[in-house]
Order: C-alpha cells, then structure tokens, then sequence
C-alpha cells in the first residue's frame, strides 16, 4: 500500500505526534504542536490534523485534551502495555485476551506487566483516583501497604492492598468476605489521563 502524500508541514507535525507517543506514552494537545511550530490559531494546527486525519495516520478521539492517537501499522508498537480493564475494591472481571493497549513509553514498558484502569476513589489515601491507570508487575514482590490485583475464588478480581503482617491482602469493606486465591500482580506505577499535563509517578 502507498504511503499517503504529505507536505513538509504535516510531515513535521506527524513526526512530533509520533515521536512524543514513542517517548512519553500520549500524545501532545493542540495547543502543544502549536507552540511547538509557532502556529498561533488552533484552527491552523487543526487543518494538519484533519489532512493526517484523513490520510489515515492518526485518529482523535472527541472530548479528551489528548485524544491523538496513531493508526493502523503505525500505532504498533513494542512499548505498549495490554489494558486489562478496569479494578476497584468491588469485584470485577478481567479481559484476558484484551485487544486494547496502551503506550507508555520505554521506561514503563518492561518485563511482564499490564495496566488496569481504577474505579472509584477508594484508594485516594494512596494517591490513586477515579479513572487512573495502573501499572501492574506479574512478578513483583509485594510489600507492605502496596495496592494488588487479586483473584478472587469465583474468578473475578479486586483491587486491595498489602498488608505484611497478615500475608494478605486486606479489603477495605468490612462486608466483604470473599476469598483470595491468587495475586496477580502488583501497582509499580500510576498514569493520571485526568491531569492537565500528564504525568507519571510511583505508587
């Protein structure tokens, strides 16, 4: 298939939006790549973006400050971690053969990890919010006061935390007396999509 034909202009732009993506997981806000090249008027950036749009190199998404995403071929990438759906202290199911990913860049993006977005604002006093990615190591070995996806004996999962003392992981709803057989990993870092400029941060 032939590459789609751009200027000089909407080459640069291309380029800035796929490069950020590769290092930092998300791609830039309009008000970014105008900054970037000088362009005063968002509807200036806008008119590149509908032409790389169209041509089929990325997507926007309504609604969402960063909702540049690429497509096809060129969103592939070997820094993308599967999102594995979404956790909260209440039970919940997992994708196990999820179809989504997400990019968060070289640094994030090693052994064997997936993220789950997180629920509810039970877990404020450890510094995760409603709608925060989770990422999740397999391996890690868990320490105390640390937040674990564990599974529980019907299948589902929930999002608890550590406690040394105990071996367990404990519930922070005192009705609940479901049964935790295995823990499949542990929160090693947290993105927040709802900050005004990203960031990432350890949990």
């Amino acid at each position: 298939m032939a590459k789609p034909q751009l200027t000089d202009r909407q080459k640069k732009v291309y380029e800035l939006i796929r490069s950020l993506i590769q290092e930092r997981g998300y791609g830039p806000t309009v008000r970014e790549i105008g900054e970037h090249f000088g362009i005063k008027s968002p509807n200036g950036v806008m008119c590149h973006l509908r032409a790389l749009e169209r041509k089929g190199l990325i997507s926007r998404k309504a609604n969402k400050s960063r909702a540049i995403e690429l497509t096809g071929e060129n969103a592939r990438s070997t820094t993308g971690l599967p999102l594995m759906g979404i956790v909260s202290e209440h039970p919940s199911d997992l994708d196990t053969n999820p179809t989504d990913a997400i990019d968060l860049g070289k640094t994030l993006a090693t052994g064997e990890r997936f993220v789950v977005q997180v629920s509810g604002n039970t877990f404020a006093d450890h510094g995760v919010l409603d709608g925060d990615f989770l990422i999740i190591e397999q391996e890690a070995e868990c320490t105390d006061n640390s937040l674990v996806v564990a599974k529980l004996s019907d299948g589902r999962v929930v999002l608890r935390v550590w406690d040394s003392a105990t071996g367990s992981a404990r519930t922070t709803d005192e009705t609940d007396n479901a049964t935790v057989t295995e823990i499949l990993g542990v929160a090693v870092s947290m993105v927040r999509e709802k900050m005004t400029q990203a960031r990432m941060a350890t949990v």
